[in-house]
């Protein structure tokens, strides 16, 4: 879908449509629906399930925005004629069970088609049941856990979990063996401490790297857990200390990362942490203070703001006056946003209601490609995208700075 994307709606058509219309928007900028269309047309609901709330609430909110906008610039464009699309937004506290009640929020609702989420894989595994049973397309720009696409025996059988489940990440078989390999040979970092969360994600994301960095000839020297709702982590730092790893490799997001960032500096342990996605945002610097300077992180995709392909989406984003910022997943979730849209191009076509469209949506999502905010966004057989680039960043100052962009081959 090069030319014809949603991204080609610029910021000015945007800015038009909110001056003249208000974009249609009813409820607000806080999980309202997004509507646009003639009043003679018919709806279908794409929902969000994000953390809303929360120490999360950057990530999710991100979210949340981007694919208001994809929605916006579908209602402005006359993407699929006949239909009006709205947004109906659920905050999932980055709780499973929470998540799961808003995944049956929204699976009870017969307007609803798809759903763009949710941001933590533990959420993932509370909501794909629930929405698979109601066959909704699940779109994550977030999840990274493989057992989500590919079942608990991804590493040895993989067979496909939920046939509604897509995602337009990369997972954590991809992004901890390229953290790990950055270490070991760009680095020059030949021993670690790992630590994770013990959830879903953190411990995940330090199983893969500590597979692909023992098997390039490193050391992991301390293997610690935390519990995530600890905020004094001196117990954990008192035994990685003696061992002198040459960095830390934490499993986990920033609420905990930036904390823990900080305090193992005041104690002497003076080596960069690195962490995957979930550490990668401002709020993590502003968390782990002035000594955070050397850390690292890995994160989907190529830098967005570098991207040619995101410049429409950045300033219809801007323009759009959005109180909080893309993040690390806005493009992401605007091109989940813009799979089912596609999709839904597809099977709202004769439908005489968004319910009846449901299985529909999930068949034709399976042939869905498009040239996208990241990049070519397509998914393989087990719903997983078919992008494999990743970047490595460094805090510097009061920011990321990214310092290698590749494919992971």
């Amino acid at each position: 879908m090069p030319q014809r994307s949603v991204v080609a709606v610029g910021a000015s058509l945007l800015v038009a449509s909110l001056a003249l219309a208000g974009c249609g928007t009813r409820g607000g900028d806080d999980g309202g629906e997004t509507g646009g269309g003639s009043s003679d047309n018919k709806v279908a609901k794409i929902g969000v399930i994000s953390p809303l709330s929360g120490d999360l609430s950057a990530l999710g909110k991100g979210i949340e925005h981007s694919v208001d906008l994809a929605i916006k610039q579908a209602n402005e464009s006359g993407a699929i004629p006949g239909w009006t699309l709205e947004l109906a937004a659920e905050d999932d506290q980055a709780s499973p069970d929470v998540g799961k009640n808003a995944a049956t929020k929204l699976a009870s609702d017969p307007e609803v088609v798809g759903v763009v989420g949710t941001l933590n894989s533990s959420v993932a595994q509370t909501v794909q049941p629930v929405l698979a049973s109601a066959n909704i397309t699940m779109v994550s720009p977030a999840n990274t856990n493989p057992a989500l696409t590919q079942g608990a025996d991804f590493a040895t059988a993989p067979e496909r979990a939920y046939p509604n489940y897509f995602r337009t990440c990369t997972t954590d078989s991809i992004q901890g063996p390229f953290a790990a390999r950055y270490l070991y040979e760009k680095a020059g970092v030949k021993e670690v401490a790992t630590v994770h969360d013990k959830k879903t994600y953190g411990q995940g994301l330090v199983d893969a790297f500590t597979e692909e960095y023992k098997k390039l000839g490193g050391t992991v020297v301390a293997t610690e857990t935390i519990n995530p709702d600890d905020d004094k982590y001196d117990a954990v730092v008192s035994k990685i200390k003696p061992k002198n790893p040459g960095a830390v490799y934490y499993g986990g997001e920033y609420p905990q990362a930036g904390p823990f960032s900080q305090q193992m500096k005041a104690a002497g342990l003076n080596v960069p942490l690195m962490g995957g996605d979930g550490i990668y945002s401002g709020e993590f610097i502003k968390l782990a203070g002035s000594t955070a300077d050397g850390d690292l992180s890995t994160a989907i995709g190529a830098p967005t703001d570098t991207l040619a392909s995101a410049k429409d989406f950045v300033a219809a984003y801007d323009a759009a006056g959005y109180s909080e910022k893309y993040e690390a997943y806005g493009a992401y979730a605007y091109d989940a946003a813009t799979a089912i849209i596609e999709a839904l191009k597809v099977s709202l076509k004769d439908a005489e209601s968004a319910e009846a469209a449901r299985q529909g949506t999930i068949d034709a999502m399976s042939n869905v490609a498009f040239d996208g905010v990241t990049g070519k966004v397509a998914f393989d057989e087990y719903g997983d995208t078919t992008s494999r680039v990743l970047t490595v960043y460094e805090v510097d100052g009061d920011a990321w700075t990214a310092v290698n962009t590749e494919e992971f081959k």
